[in-house]
């Protein structure tokens, strides 16, 4: 659920992984890893993610729809 949510949010803004990696201050393999499902964020990083994005952890874990 993560990795497509992740990925819906990050077509949704536009951005590339690549832009993603260095808002984010990871790889780019990390932000193509999250999306796969073969990796999962760190605490720290899922803070950056939602504030990057502006949503909630709950909706990137699907614990909400919105």
């Amino acid at each position: 659920m993560f990795g497509s949510r992740l990925r819906e949010v990050r077509l949704e803004h536009g951005y590339t992984l690549k832009q993603v990696a260095e808002g984010l201050g990871v790889t780019l393999r990390a932000v193509c890893n999250y999306e796969l499902g073969d990796r999962e964020p760190s605490f720290e990083i899922l803070i950056k993610i939602c504030r990057f994005f502006d949503v909630s952890a709950d909706y990137l874990l699907g614990l909400t729809d919105y």
